[in-house]
Formats: structure tokens, C-alpha cells, sequence
């Protein structure tokens, strides 16, 4: 019987996906190979010292970006290979920035060649691992898991007392149901000997990205209210890198306005009160994209929403919209503390308020600063109808529950993809 079996264990991981091979090759063709090369050729004392320094810093930036990749791979809809090249350019750019500030010598050549290489290895990695059969789950017959067969990308093995234990991936089983004592010592057995064992809803929340709101959802740490020292951190970092790229930005900003005000009459900016952190009402800042035209107070619910193929997007705002940049002024709001970078969208009032009268819990999203992108947006884009909203509000509560750094990390890394394929504009 499968059940009593306490010898099997799961399937052994290819050779593809051992962390001995992705680490320790891609140290020796992106790290060593390239250092050796530069080690015959260097010309005086000064390349060595430079070279020496180099090696190690090519060491930490290629560790520092396989451990974000991998950490970025956990979280669900993923798929690795297209988080590879931000992953390392962040990781080689930190390094480099240490460098450059730190006023080390350093072989340009040397992170150059390194990052490439490094860059070619990981997707020859995963682009073997992609041709692997997909994941295999067992499921425990017992209680609420008849949901999971939905969750189409996935092949559900429905394990039994009878046979041999198949060879799985993960086993997920709904841990709050009356599951008999064999099936118990079962789970125990299996998670002993090192298999994945997941309770039925964060399985689900795993694979889909998305909390099912049938009552409010606690994070890992068994509170309602998402990590405050994060929350702390993140706001001090939104601040920083606000100011910092003001400036930069502000020579593009005005050619953005100017060519607003060549398409079409009205103002350059679009200003609108927006129900932002902790359900306080906040103005926020967008480059207009489309016509302007004063709405009555009775139509402001229908006129804040944005339809498919809207005829009041003006030309040049089509472009604006579909690249995000009708966005850059909120980097004020980030200023100012109403926004974040990251988060769940901030919504028009009169929208908000209808959604808090239509739909339960909705006003629990406002317990994290709104951003410019969030979770919701690279998984599921824009939507107005209230249908669509709850939906939607399966995500930001995602979001909320698993607030961390690496999950912004990922949306960093998706809404660059977003922003390129311009999915989910209106």
C-alpha cells in the first residue's frame, strides 16, 4: 500500500536543476575561465591589481544574482527564463556601483565578458529545464481539494491506498480536514524524508498568485497587517530613488509635455482624487491622454473608467498609455508619501467607493501605500467592471499577504516585460 510505504521518497531533481551544477559551472565558465584568460595578457602591475579585484567582485555579483533568480523562480506564473537578464544586471550593477564609488580598480572587460557569459549559461540552463515535463502534484483524497483540478498546467495524481507511491513533485492535502491516521502518518512520513508538503489553499494561492477572499487572510506571520519593517524600508527606498531620478528624468518629462500640448487642447497634466494609503483620498498626478472634457459630478463614476478602445484617448496618448509614461508624474505622490513604486492601483473615489459598497473586504487593500505598478497589473491588467474587481482583488491581496522584498523584485522585473508588450493598457 502506498500509505505504509516509508522508503519512497520523491523524484530525484534532473541534472539540469542541481545547484551544484547551475552554481559551480557558471562560477567556472563566467568567473575563472575569463580571469585566466586575462591573467596571460595583462600587461603591467597595475591590470593585476585591477584583474584581482575584479574575480571577486564577478564572484559576488554572479552568487547575488542566481539567489535572487532563484528566489524570484518560487512565486507563481513564473517563468524563469525571463527574469534571468534582470536578475544579473541588477546584481553585476550593484557590484559595479560599489566599485565606482568605493574608488576600487577594476577590469571592465573582466564584468563584461563575465556578465555575458553568465547571461548565455542560465538560459542554456532553463532552457533545458523548460523542456521538461511539467509539474506533478499528489493530492490527498480528503476534504476541500476537488478546486485544484481547475488549475489546468498542472498534472494532479490522485493518490490511493493501493500501488506504488508515484513519482511527484509536491504532495498537497487539506490539513484542516478529518484525514484518517494512516494518511497522517502518511504526510508525516513523506515530509520526514524531505517531500514538499502543502496545505491545499496555499497550494492553490502558489500556483494561480491570487488569495481567495471568502474572509479576510492573514500573512505568514499570523496578522492582518503586512511587515511593518518592510513597510518602513520600502518607503524610505521609494523616497530615495524618487529624488534621485527627478532630475534625471525631468529634460524627457518636458518633451512629454510639450508634445501633449501640440496633440490637443487642454492641460498638460491630469489630476484626480484617487483613495490612496489607509482609505485617506490623495491627488494624484498623470500626463493627460485623453480629451479634455468636464464631466458633470453626477457622471464622475462613469467617466473614471477607462473602456476598450476609449475614442477619448487622444493619439499621442495611446503611446503614453501603452509604455506607462502617463504615469511618471505620480513619482510626486512618491515624494509627498501618498504613493509607492509598488502596489495595488490606486482607484478613482467615486470607483472606490461604489467597489466598497459592491464587494466585501475591498477596503483591506488600502492597508499598503498604492504604487505606479503592482501585482494585479502585470497578472491581469486593467478592468472596471465590478466582476473583474473581485478578481482583481484576489491579486492585491496576494500581494498584501506576501509583502516582501522579492515579490517587488518581481514585479520590478514583469512590468519591464509589460511595459515592452504593452499588455493590459487601455
Amino acid at each position: 500500500m502506498a500509505i505504509e510505504s516509508s522508503k519512497l521518497v520523491s523524484a530525484r531533481p534532473s541534472l539540469w536543476n542541481r545547484v551544484r551544477l547551475q552554481l559551480g559551472v557558471g562560477v567556472f565558465l563566467a568567473v575563472l575561465a575569463p580571469w585566466a584568460v586575462r591573467l596571460q595578457i595583462a600587461r603591467n602591475d597595475a591590470e593585476l591589481v585591477g584583474l584581482q579585484a575584479s574575480v571577486i567582485g564577478t564572484f559576488v555579483g554572479l552568487v547575488l544574482g542566481y539567489y535572487s533568480f532563484r528566489r524570484l523562480s518560487r512565486y507563481p506564473g513564473v517563468r524563469a527564463s525571463y527574469h534571468i537578464l534582470p536578475s544579473f544586471s541588477a546584481s553585476y550593477g550593484l557590484v559595479l556601483a560599489v566599485f565606482f564609488f568605493a574608488r576600487l580598480d577594476y577590469s571592465r572587460l573582466q564584468f563584461l565578458v563575465s556578465f555575458l557569459i553568465c547571461i548565455v549559461w542560465y538560459y542554456v540552463i532553463y532552457s533545458k529545464l523548460q523542456r521538461q515535463k511539467r509539474l506533478r502534484i499528489g493530492v490527498v483524497p480528503y476534504g476541500d481539494v476537488a478546486m485544484l483540478t481547475e488549475i489546468k498546467e498542472v498534472s494532479w495524481i490522485r493518490l490511493t491506498e493501493q500501488g506504488p507511491m508515484p513519482d511527484v513533485d509536491a504532495i498537497v492535502a487539506d490539513l484542516r480536514a478529518d484525514i484518517p491516521d494512516q494518511w497522517e502518518r502518511f504526510l508525516a512520513d513523506r515530509a520526514l524524508e524531505g517531500t514538499l508538503i502543502m496545505h491545499v489553499k496555499q497550494m492553490q494561492e502558489s500556483l494561480t498568485g491570487r488569495v481567495a477572499i471568502e474572509h479576510l487572510s492573514e500573512n505568514n506571520f499570523g496578522s492582518l497587517i503586512p511587515g511593518i519593517v518592510y513597510a518602513k524600508a520600502k518607503r524610505a527606498g521609494d523616497f530615495a530613488a524618487a529624488v534621485l531620478l527627478l532630475p534625471l528624468l525631468l529634460p524627457f518629462l518636458l518633451l512629454v509635455a510639450i508634445a501633449i500640448r501640440i496633440d490637443s487642447p487642454g492641460p498638460v497634466l491630469f489630476r484626480q482624487q484617487r483613495m490612496g494609503y489607509r482609505g485617506h483620498p490623495f491627488r494624484m498626478f498623470k500626463f493627460r491622454s485623453m480629451t479634455h472634457q468636464p464631466m458633470a459630478a453626477e457622471d464622475a463614476r462613469s467617466a473614471a473608467m477607462t473602456q476598450d478602445d476609449d475614442h477619448r484617448v487622444t493619439r499621442i496618448g495611446r503611446y503614453l498609455r501603452r509604455y506607462r509614461i502617463d504615469e511618471l508624474p505620480q513619482i510626486v505622490n512618491i515624494i509627498k508619501g501618498e504613493m509607492s513604486w509598488i502596489g495595488p492601483r490606486p482607484e478613482a473615489v467615486p470607483l472606490s467607493l461604489w467597489y466598497e459598497s459592491e464587494l466585501p473586504f475591498y477596503r483591506y487593500r488600502h492597508i499598503v501605500r498604492p504604487g505606479i505598478t503592482g501585482w494585479a497589473q502585470v497578472k491581469q491588467g486593467h478592468v472596471a467592471d465590478v466582476d473583474d474587481v473581485l478578481w482583481k482583488l484576489h491579486y492585491d491581496f496576494y500581494y498584501i499577504k506576501n509583502f516582501s522584498f522579492w515579490l517587488d523584485v518581481l514585479i520590478v522585473a514583469r512590468t519591464f516585460r509589460t511595459i515592452v508588450s504593452g499588455y493590459g493598457a487601455r
